[in-house]
């Protein structure tokens, strides 16, 4: 079966119906979309790179006392002498950025770099000449983003999910960045308000969340279907005030690859 189809059933290359938006979540929260940040087809020449030459593992983590398996497969990318990334009882391998030459690329978009983009890479030249596109859209919207930590992880159906969580672990800051580039199949992607800013809640990833509350605000909850080749950065207090989760869908078939940069802060 041509990968193009079986990883998103109803491609539409063409459709810029929904353009680049910035939400105000309020209290100095954020949320920025881009739809289409890569092209269509480089899109599609980075998720086969990424399905096929990432080392992949499902891992068992610890939540609420007990052990159960990570309901989507991970690895992380991070540069030398950070501090090391726990969550949920596990403790992943932090793997080098020259392993895996072509996430430099997409490093470089996000975070505005152009040193890395002469080189030559093992991916088309197709990549490298969008990147400069990617990169001048970047500037508008994200001046003087940087990272240095990749976490990657792979849905391969709608059974595969992340719970309701925050990325608010210390090794970040108080207002962390993150930026997130979906590959594949679409999937949604949905913020609610903690009950509180005092609130603890955190990953539970053996509690898929709820398609959404009948009684929450429009207020308090926003949804985006993040498409094949598209950005999503949280900004400000993002972290402290809201959750997100990708919830299970049993129309989700095909596999989503996500990737999310963040800036891991030196001891």
């Amino acid at each position: 079966m041509n990968l193009m189809l079986k990883a998103n059933p109803n491609p539409n290359p063409k459709d810029d119906s929904k353009k680049s938006r910035t939400v105000d979540l309020g209290n100095g929260s954020s949320v920025i979309y881009v739809p289409r940040f890569l092209a269509y087809d480089v899109a599609w020449e980075f998720f086969n790179y990424l399905d096929n030459h990432i080392p992949w593992t499902r891992p068992t983590l610890r939540v609420f006392g007990r052990s159960c398996t990570q309901p989507r497969d991970t690895c992380y990318v991070a540069s030398a002498g950070l501090p090391d990334l726990i969550y949920s009882g596990y403790q992943p391998h932090a793997h080098s950025w020259d392993n895996f030459p072509p996430l430099k690329y997409i490093l470089d978009a996000v975070s505005m770099r152009s040193s890395h983009l002469t080189c030559v890479f093992v991916v088309p030249s197709l990549v490298r000449s969008n990147v400069f596109a990617c990169l001048l859209k970047v500037h508008k919207m994200l001046p003087g983003s940087t990272f240095n930590s990749l976490l990657l992880n792979r849905y391969k159906g709608g059974n595969d999910y992340v719970g309701w969580h925050s990325d608010d672990e210390k090794l970040y800051g108080s207002t962390p960045e993150i930026a997130s580039v979906s590959f594949g199949c679409e999937r949604d992607f949905i913020l609610k308000k903690k009950s509180g800013k005092s609130s603890q809640e955190r990953r539970s990833d053996d509690k898929p969340p709820l398609k959404r509350s009948r009684k929450s605000s429009q207020d308090d909850q926003h949804s985006f279907m993040l498409k094949h080749g598209s950005l999503l950065v949280m900004r400000g207090n993002t972290q402290r005030d809201w959750l997100h989760s990708v919830p299970k869908r049993a129309k989700a078939e095909t596999t989503r690859i996500n990737l999310t940069f963040r800036l891991v802060l030196q001891e």
